[in-house]
């Protein structure tokens, strides 16, 4: 085997992922789909996707229907990467590895037992794809309870959660300090003639006050050095009675995070948060971290539901 060093470099990039040798000794063994490599891995979907992907690029694995799923499989063919896997397939002694390995004979003895895809999957099926059944459209499905009213989503972004509640309200506000998020929020929204734009500063937004039925204050906090200043806005614009709706990155120490997303905080308590709340005049309904990302560093999301007193 003769390679450049750039096309070495590119293999040890390729087989140096931990993911990516585990996905290759199970299919040394067996033939599976997405779905089942996650259950056995615990990796996300998304991560198990992208991987097969790469090592079918580079001729490791294959893929095969049957009926409307894809089976992947690792190859029996020559060449460079192939011989390069050879080599190091014959080093790896791990306990993970012979955990993956015993849950996907686990897993095959189900498959032969005639499993739904939903018994399969029982106790875990938010991790796994189902056509249709995605958040977007639960959460559309959810909306169609609610009556908003006036709405203002503060630091509205380029408009994903307008487009969502906006069939849901009477007429919604988008605010945002940059022109270029403005700007692509009126393109992604043009069609939708109940949605209105304001650039402007989350601290200071020139609309009226006490004119509103509910704010939304969505992934915000983090973009603030004075976070109760951002909300003593948020009640001024509220009428009494009128409902604060806040998602905001838990406190962590991930600086690194902070830096490449721009934010200007490490994220907030819900203590801090609850505190800040009340002090702005508002009934705290409920404070808490409500979720947890499943991949490293597990950022939590804190939601929060507060009233105007």
């Amino acid at each position: 085997m003769s390679l450049t060093l750039e096309q070495s470099t590119a293999l040890c990039s390729l087989l140096s992922d931990i993911s990516r040798q585990r996905l290759l000794l199970l299919l040394e063994r067996h033939e599976l789909s997405v779905a089942e490599l996650t259950d056995i891995t615990d990796l996300a979907q998304s991560r198990v996707s992208t991987h097969l992907a790469r090592l079918k690029r580079a001729g490791l694995v294959q893929d095969k229907r049957a009926g409307n799923a894809a089976f992947y499989s690792a190859t029996e063919h020559d060449g460079e990467a192939a011989a390069f896997w050879k080599l190091l397939r014959g080093t790896v002694d791990d306990t993970q590895a012979r955990v993956d390995r015993e849950r996907a004979e686990q897993l095959i003895a189900r498959r032969k037992h005639g499993q739904t895809w939903a018994e399969s999957v029982a106790g875990r099926m938010e991790l796994y794809y189902s056509p249709g059944r995605t958040w977007e459209a639960t959460a559309r499905a959810l909306f169609g309870l609610l009556s908003l009213g006036e709405v203002v989503d503060l630091a509205s972004g380029d408009g994903v959660l307008a487009e969502l509640v906006a069939e849901r309200a009477q007429r919604v506000t988008c605010v945002d300090a940059s022109s270029t998020v403005i700007s692509a929020a009126r393109k992604r929204l043009q069609r939708l003639s109940n949605v209105e734009f304001v650039e402007a500063d989350m601290h200071a937004v020139p609309l009226p006050d006490a004119a509103y039925d509910h704010v939304f204050l969505m992934h915000a906090l983090v973009y603030t050095k004075e976070p109760k200043a951002a909300l003593q806005e948020t009640a001024r614009l509220l009428r009494p009675g009128g409902k604060l709706i806040v998602a905001a990155l838990a406190e962590h120490t991930h600086e690194e995070a902070m830096r490449a997303y721009d934010h200007v905080n490490l994220g907030i308590s819900p203590e801090r948060l609850r505190k800040l709340l009340s002090a702005c005049g508002y009934r705290v309904e409920s404070c808490r971290v409500s979720s947890h990302e499943p991949r490293p560093p597990y950022f939590g999301v804190i939601t929060a539901i507060a009233t105007k007193e």
